[in-house]
């Protein structure tokens, strides 16, 4: 089919080429000219495992070209919204400013029978309102929402082969301009569906909603192990061992049961935020006021690492040299937007700490937000005289550090696991003192 991708940005970029490999003909549409000149190029903006590859042989082959001109996208039959919905300033509302732009230029080079296709995370009753705009401006256009799931680090994956497709349509399932959108979404979507991916569709609302209950259900499931480390704590008992023991039961399941230094990211701290915001304005806030609690214990975490290097160091970090092992919010990832590892790290330098950074793909956009700190790509240049390690990012490389090794780097064997996925008793065994979060 002909596709256009409206917005190039993380989603957009990783589902423009992940359609064209799966043969459609595709143009992404971006503001930005350099983005725009970098992918044109076969090069990603940013890191996600897979996509370069992707990407170039896309490039290569015709079927994905990049423009900054909407005009380009007018030969499309499908036209996917895919741009950014930050958090406003000063609110904890969702900002749709580049949603309305992206809309409001795409419609005057709407094609009679097009479908216009939302995968922007939206705040309920925003896909309602733009078909309403879209009946009164475009009238032989349509509107459908199909909100995405991906991961940072396995986007790829998630898109070429997806875990399960949602479609709101106009009237929901039952209505026929409804069953015709899907159809069209069925053949975008083809491999995944002939692959036996679920296929859920229904009307704007639920699609919308099933995206941020998503997140909201994450957020909870990880924000509860988070608390139940303080517990752990305060008692001698330990998280982790914990999670392993209720995660047996099939209705909780041990997925995201690991406690740490909270979670992070461009998505679900702002998706929470923005969840509460609409159910106040739908004057509904108390059914979902327990997410506030849960923004709360996510940040309480980082200041949990802070309090327990202030602690590990004596009772104070100034001019003690501290290695922070990872920026990144999660490993596979270059992004450091609300990242807890960056933020201790800024917390710790401060407090007057010498503070040193290292991560595999995080390094130049931490640069760019928070250059007083000092970074280094090299792990053992890191650890090189340092009092105090931070364990905040498990990436592989990190997990994978000999203890013995890296306590010949160190000025003292001390180290905080922020993300409990070392061996205590391995890192014990070569003279570190070991403190992980919940842990005895």
């Amino acid at each position: 089919m002909q596709l256009s991708i409206i917005g190039c940005g993380y989603l957009g970029a990783v589902h423009a080429a992940a359609m064209a490999e799966l043969g459609h003909t595709v143009v992404g549409v971006d503001v930005d000219a350099h983005k725009v000149a970098e992918l044109a190029a076969g090069r990603a903006p940013f890191f996600e495992p897979g996509l370069p590859e992707i990407l170039r042989s896309a490039v290569a082959s015709g079927r994905l070209r990049f423009s900054t001109a909407m005009a380009d996208a007018s030969a499309a039959e499908v036209h996917f919204l895919a741009v950014g919905t930050p958090q406003q300033a000063g609110t904890d509302a969702a900002d749709l400013s580049y949603v309305d732009a992206a809309f409001d230029g795409l419609i005057p080079h709407l094609a009679p029978g097009s479908l216009v296709v939302g995968k922007s995370t939206v705040p309920v009753g925003t896909a309602a309102r733009l078909a309403g705009l879209l009946a009164e401006r475009a009238p032989e256009a349509s509107l459908a929402w199909n909100p995405e799931f991906l991961r940072e680090g396995f986007a790829v994956k998630d898109t070429l082969q997806p875990d399960r497709l949602v479609y709101g349509v106009a009237g929901g399932a039952g209505d026929a301009v409804g069953r015709a959108q899907a159809a069209t979404l069925d053949q975008v979507y083809r491999a995944a569906i002939e692959a036996g991916t679920p296929r859920i569709v229904t009307d704007y609302a639920t699609a919308e909603l099933v995206k941020v209950s998503a997140n909201a259900f994450l957020a909870t499931k990880i924000s509860f192990i988070n608390a139940m480390s303080d517990i752990a704590e305060a008692t001698g008992a330990d998280v982790t061992a914990l999670a392993d023991a209720i995660g047996h039961d099939a209705r909780i399941g041990r997925r995201f049961l690991n406690a740490g230094i909270g979670f992070g990211g461009g998505c679900l701290p702002k998706d929470i935020r923005a969840f509460a915001a609409r159910a106040e304005e739908l004057g509904r806030g108390e059914a979902l006021a327990f997410l506030r609690e849960m923004d709360a214990i996510n940040l309480r975490q980082r200041q949990r690492v802070v309090d327990a290097a202030v602690g590990a160091l004596g009772g104070s970090a100034f001019n003690r040299r501290i290695a922070i092992l990872g920026v990144t919010f999660k490993p596979d990832s270059d992004d450091v937007r609300d990242s807890p590892a960056l933020d201790v790290a800024v917390q710790l330098k401060g407090l007057g700490a010498d503070v040193i950074v290292t991560d595999p793909e995080g390094i130049e956009n931490a640069r760019r937000r928070h250059p007083q700190l000092a970074y280094t790509s090299s792990t053992a240049e890191a650890l090189r005289g340092a009092e105090l390690v931070v364990l905040a990012t498990e990436w592989s490389e990190f997990r994978a550090l000999d203890p013995a090794e890296a306590s010949a780097l160190v000025a003292r064997p001390s180290i905080i696991d922020g993300r409990n996925v070392l061996d205590p008793a391995r890192w014990r065994a070569a003279g570190w003192t070991y403190r992980g979060i919940g842990r005895p």
